[in-house]
C-alpha cells in the first residue's frame, strides 16, 4: 500500500484547522525527510523524588538549564522521530506515528494520545489517551498536560509541561523555540 502524502499533523487536524495554524507551525509540521533546527529553551526540574524516577523513565531533561537547544526530526506523512538535543547536554527522543485520527507518541515505555487542536492559530496537543508499560492509564492519573506551540516571525516556540496528580507535581517541562526554515 503507498504511503500517504499528506503531514501526519494535517491529516490528523484537517486541512482547514492545519491552513489555520501560524505560518512557523504549518511549515515545521509539513517538514518531510530529515532536517535539523536550532533555537532555545529552558527545561524545568521534576518536583519530586516519584517524579525524578518517572523522569528517567521517560528520558525527559531531569535539571534546571538554559541555553541552546538542537532538534532533529526525521519524518515521513506515516512516522516522525523526534530528537530534542537540551542543554546540560541531555537528549530525549520519541516516535510519533498517526493512529485512528491521532497523534501517538511513544517516549520510553509511555505512549500518549493526542488530539490536534487550532486555537486562534496556535498548536493545542490534548492528551487523549496514556499507557504505560502497556497497561492503559485511567483518567483520573493522567497527567495535567499543557502541549502548545505558536509562531513568532520564523520561530516555533514551544511549552510543554506534564504534572501529575496525587503530590508526584511536574515530571516533564521544557519550553522555548526553534528557528523554522521559510
Amino acid at each position: 500500500m503507498p504511503e500517504p502524502a499528506e503531514p501526519m499533523f494535517r491529516r490528523a487536524m484537517g486541512a482547514a484547522a492545519f491552513g489555520r495554524l501560524a505560518p512557523p507551525l504549518r511549515r515545521f509540521h509539513a517538514l518531510g525527510g530529515r532536517h535539523t533546527l536550532h533555537g532555545e529553551a529552558t527545561t524545568l526540574a521534576p518536583e519530586t523524588a516519584v517524579g525524578r524516577l518517572l523522569c528517567r523513565l521517560l528520558g525527559a531533561p531531569a535539571a534546571h538549564r538554559s541555553g541552546p537547544v538542537r532538534f532533529e526530526l526525521d519524518a515521513s506523512p506515516t512516522l516522525e522521530h523526534w530528537a530534542r538535543h537540551f542543554p546540560g547536554p541531555h537528549t530525549m527522543r520519541s516516535r510519533l506515528q498517526f493512529h485512528a485520527g491521532r497523534v501517538v507518541e511513544r517516549l520510553g515505555p509511555a505512549r500518549l494520545a493526542f488530539t490536534l487542536v487550532e486555537n486562534g492559530g496556535r498548536l493545542e496537543m490534548q492528551l487523549t489517551g496514556l499507557r504505560f508499560g502497556g497497561l492503559p492509564c485511567p483518567a483520573a492519573l493522567r497527567p495535567r498536560l499543557r502541549a502548545v506551540e505558536h509562531g513568532e516571525g520564523d520561530r516555533l516556540h514551544f511549552d510543554i509541561e506534564a504534572v501529575l496528580p496525587l503530590g508526584i507535581g511536574r515530571v516533564v517541562g521544557y519550553r522555548g523555540w526553534l528557528a523554522v526554515p521559510p
